[in-house]
């Protein structure tokens, strides 16, 4: 399902590569399965957010690029994964193997057609316990809310997405928690883009659960979603 404002607020431009950010804390048992995924021809950015499990060793030895990001938080991670691009399109992916960067293909293509600025994951759930409930209503709940606040009627606010690189950081995005995927569909719609969400399959992740495996995660994560629900749009001199 897509929301199309149109025109694009800002053009197209020669495609010059494609920078996958893989925001990561001890994710060394699904690096390998998540790294070989990567479509041949872009950057896998593994930006460790201090890890005690050899992740960047191993995401080096796999041929990632590592990016280090001292301040804990999945939109901290996120961020320095923004920063250190250089890539025209970005994409988001989590780190976990729930999700297959091979999926972004077709984000990808959106993004150079001019189809989409933005471009989300609707997570559809594979097997049993790839999606906790408490999570998935949490989801729900946020989408609907999102939908008050701009008008976006999304399904999803999942981690799995695309847009320009420069665009993005334009944003001046400021969350550095749990709100900062939500913060980016917030700032996007405010300023005209065009959103598409696209049917993604959803698995069972390897290891432990930092959000979402938790109710006490997945509440700390819509605290900080709600309050960037409640921020006033975004200024022009907004910090990148």
């Amino acid at each position: 399902m897509t929301t199309t404002p149109s025109p694009s607020p800002f053009p197209a431009t020669a495609p010059s590569g494609v920078d996958v950010v893989l925001p990561c804390l001890d994710e060394a048992e699904a690096l390998p399965d998540v790294l070989a995924r990567v479509p041949a021809g872009w950057r896998a950015l593994v930006v460790d957010n201090g890890s005690t499990d050899g992740s960047a060793d191993l995401a080096r030895a796999l041929g990632a690029t590592v990016v280090r990001e001292e301040r804990r938080g999945f939109g901290a991670a996120c961020h320095a994964g923004l920063l250190a691009a250089t890539a025209d399109i970005v994409c988001f992916c989590d780190c976990d193997a729930s999700l297959d960067p091979a999926d972004l293909v077709p984000f990808v293509d959106r993004i150079r057609s001019g189809e989409a600025d933005l471009v989300l994951g609707r997570r559809r759930p594979q097997g049993r316990g790839s999606w906790p409930p408490h999570a998935r209503a949490g989801n729900l709940a946020l989408a609907q809310l999102l939908r008050r606040r701009t008008g976006l009627r999304l399904h999803d606010l999942g981690p799995l997405r695309a847009a320009r690189r420069e665009p993005l950081l334009a944003l001046g995005l400021t969350d550095r928690r749990s709100g900062y995927p939500l913060q980016m569909v917030v700032r996007a719609a405010e300023s005209g883009w065009r959103v598409a969400e696209y049917d993604v399959p959803y698995r069972p992740r390897l290891g432990a659960s930092k959000v979402t495996g938790t109710w006490r995660g997945t509440w700390q994560a819509v605290r900080d979603m709600n309050r960037v629900l409640a921020e006033r749009p975004a200024d022009e001199g907004a910090l990148r």
